[in-house]
């Protein structure tokens, strides 16, 4: 994969470089957010490593400019020292896919990357799916209910044709999560906030909602009248 790390502190980016070359990684380095943002903007890179603290532009503000502004939909592995669900979620609504909490292993940031990477290479079905007045297109890749476009972002997308796939079952959170994840899971409750940013886009605008939770077992997408 081409990589970009976006990290200010020297060693902790220099780590990650040489580890990931010597899996076979291309690098690119950027040590500050403007930087980072000229770079992720005038090369394709199959992932980024982004530190939430950056001068220039931190974190937030460098990923919500690339998906709001340049358009860019590269999966963003959001470094942090916050490991609260408010901060997660301020990062997911920027435009993060997944969080890696400081001090990290590199082998699981590598494993990370690797399933982000897995995850936008389109292995979805060929089929309209279709829940109520939901539905995906894979071949315009358009999301909808009641005909308006819902935009998420690709790890939260995934769980919800996930959902989608199995509307008449409860998917239990163990699934869900090595769906998602496989074998590495992140720390906390990160299915929560993902869950939550799902519900925002697809329930709370209508009448009827469709995600439901199943205490202690897991979530079900479902028609109204099952």
């Amino acid at each position: 994969m081409r990589i970009l790390i976006i990290e200010d502190n020297r060693d902790i980016a220099t780590n990650i470089a040489i580890y990931l070359e010597n899996n076979g990684h291309n690098i690119d380095f950027a040590d500050n957010g403007n930087t980072g943002y000229k770079l992720a903007t005038s090369n394709n890179y199959d992932a980024l490593i982004l530190d939430l603290m950056l001068p220039g532009k931190d974190g937030l503000e460098l990923c919500r400019e690339l998906r709001q502004e340049a358009g860019k939909d590269v999966p963003v592995l959001m470094l942090t020292a916050r490991d609260t669900l408010e901060g997660k979620l301020e990062g997911f609504n920027a435009g993060a896919d997944d969080y890696l909490v400081k001090p990290f292993s590199l082998k699981e940031l590598e494993a990370r990357l690797l399933s982000l990477h897995r995850r936008t290479q389109g292995n979805v079905s060929k089929q309209l799916l279709k829940v109520n007045d939901l539905t995906f297109n894979p071949k315009t890749l358009e999301l909808k209910r009641s005909d308006k476009i819902i935009e998420l972002k690709p790890t939260t997308k995934n769980i919800l044709l996930l959902l989608m796939r199995a509307s008449d079952r409860v998917v239990s959170r163990e699934e869900i999560e090595h769906e998602t994840w496989g074998d590495n899971p992140p720390e906390g409750d990160s299915l929560r906030a993902h869950i939550y940013a799902i519900r925002n886009a697809i329930d709370k605008p209508y009448e009827v909602k469709l995600l439901h939770t199943v205490h202690g077992v897991g979530y079900r997408l479902r028609e109204p009248n099952d």
